[in-house]
């Protein structure tokens, strides 16, 4: 059973509401995504803090109804 792009940004917005999500499906088929995930959150966490972050977002879907997520992190530039 497949997962839509909407279903993962929101689940991911629910549990970082600041996080600003992109989503792409790399293989057309709802199984393999790409998503980049920047959120505040994440500041002072290393890069598998931050993974373990969106995965918990993803409520145990990840390995069932979602099959393969590439995942990019990060927190806002803030540069002015």
């Amino acid at each position: 059973m497949a997962m839509e792009a909407t279903d993962i940004e929101r689940l991911i917005k629910e549990a970082l509401p600041d996080a600003q999500v992109s989503i792409e499906d790399l293989a057309g088929d709802g199984d393999h995504y790409s998503a980049h995930v920047i959120s505040q959150t994440f500041e002072g966490m290393n890069r598998v803090q931050q993974h373990q972050l969106v995965y918990n977002a993803l409520q145990g879907r990840m390995g069932g109804e979602l099959h393969a997520l590439a995942l990019q992190t990060s927190v806002p530039n803030n540069d002015t």
